[in-house]
């Protein structure tokens, strides 16, 4: 087990993706932050409230991708987080996904799908705290907080205080 990432790397990239955020879509008047539950969900608070240091705060949601995901039938039932829509709703918004850690690109196409079925923005960014590679579709991430290089074997470990009492991402398993 090794950690890459402490509390203030973390607090860093979150500052830094908020400021790159700005700059990208010249303010936030149209800006809608999803975030993919759970730790996604969290993450996109966090930026929200960066992003209240920078300009007005734009609305945050969540995003259940669990009816979306192509693995359904692989997996154990879990209990539907439920999406939450903003006031104001997604309609002709630039939407910016949140989640933690972006792998094969799954997630984030089952977020694709959910968010098709709230209305039609008019674009979809994606923020992620951890790029670890290894895609398995066609999906990149506009703001990445750290590009983590990881073998297959391996697992990224993110811990966040609202969930597991710490910050810090680590990477496990392996040879």
């Amino acid at each position: 087990m090794s950690t890459v990432l402490d509390s203030g790397d973390i607090a860093r990239a979150l500052k830094r993706i908020s400021h790159e955020i700005v700059e990208h879509n010249h303010g936030l008047a149209n800006v809608t932050l999803m975030g993919i539950p759970t730790r996604g969900a969290f993450l996109a608070d966090r930026i929200a409230a960066y992003l209240a240091g920078i300009e007005t705060a734009p609305p945050v949601g969540t995003i259940d991708t669990t009816l979306h995901r192509d693995d359904l039938r692989l997996i154990a039932p879990k209990p539907l987080m439920g999406s939450l829509l903003p006031s104001g709703g997604i309609e002709g918004r630039d939407i910016i996904l949140v989640d933690d850690v972006l792998f094969s690109g799954r997630t984030i196409r089952a977020a694709l799908d959910a968010l098709g079925d709230m209305g039609r923005p008019r674009t979809v960014q994606l923020a992620v705290l951890v790029d670890r590679g290894h895609r398995q579709l066609p999906i990149r991430a506009d703001y990445v907080g750290k590009n983590l290089p990881t073998s297959a074997s391996e697992n990224v470990r993110v811990c966040l205080h609202e969930v597991d009492g710490e910050d810090l991402v680590e990477i496990t398993g392996g040879k």
